[in-house]
């Protein structure tokens, strides 16, 4: 596995998106690195129309497969730690139709990363059988609708 530099980044976009706008350089725990990285968006997000705010999910979702497969060859690895658009996606996931507030924000990150961290069955499943970028996308996909049904369960009771 090769090690990714900040100049790699710059020099190739598509890596640039891939960690985080370079969040994913952080020595420890990359993954919670980029997905602190994704509030800004989630904060100039929150506000928009459901539409759009889904739209702009399948887009993240779907342009994440390329961009992680892109970023994994160029690191000849499966899923090297610093690929963290797969971050961006789950947690924007986790987040929709939650109304904004910074408790929600907090409570869908901490669902997140846990469902990320832990990858209870099928997480776990398909982390270890999907490759490729569609392999590093799913698993943090279906944990963002892990947390977002968990957030909207507690929103519906509390």
């Amino acid at each position: 596995m090769k090690k990714i530099s900040s100049a790699d980044l710059f020099h190739d976009p598509i890596n640039w998106l891939a960690f985080g706008f370079g969040s994913g350089l952080a020595a420890k725990a990359p993954g919670t690195f980029g997905t602190i990285a994704c509030i800004p968006i989630y904060w100039l997000m929150a506000g928009l129309d459901l539409s759009i705010y889904l739209a702009i999910c399948l887009v993240i979702c779907l342009s994440g497969i390329y961009i992680c497969q892109h970023a994994a060859k160029h690191l000849d690895t499966h899923d090297h730690p610093g690929i963290v658009w797969d971050e961006f996606a789950g947690l924007l996931i986790a987040l929709i139709a939650v109304p904004f507030s910074w408790t929600n924000l907090l409570i869908a990150f901490l669902l997140f990363r846990v469902f990320d961290i832990f990858k209870p069955w099928p997480i776990s499943w398909l982390d270890k059988k999907v490759s490729g970028g569609l392999g590093i996308m799913l698993d943090d996909i279906v944990a963002g609708l892990f947390a977002l049904v968990c957030m909207h369960t507690l929103l519906y009771f509390y």
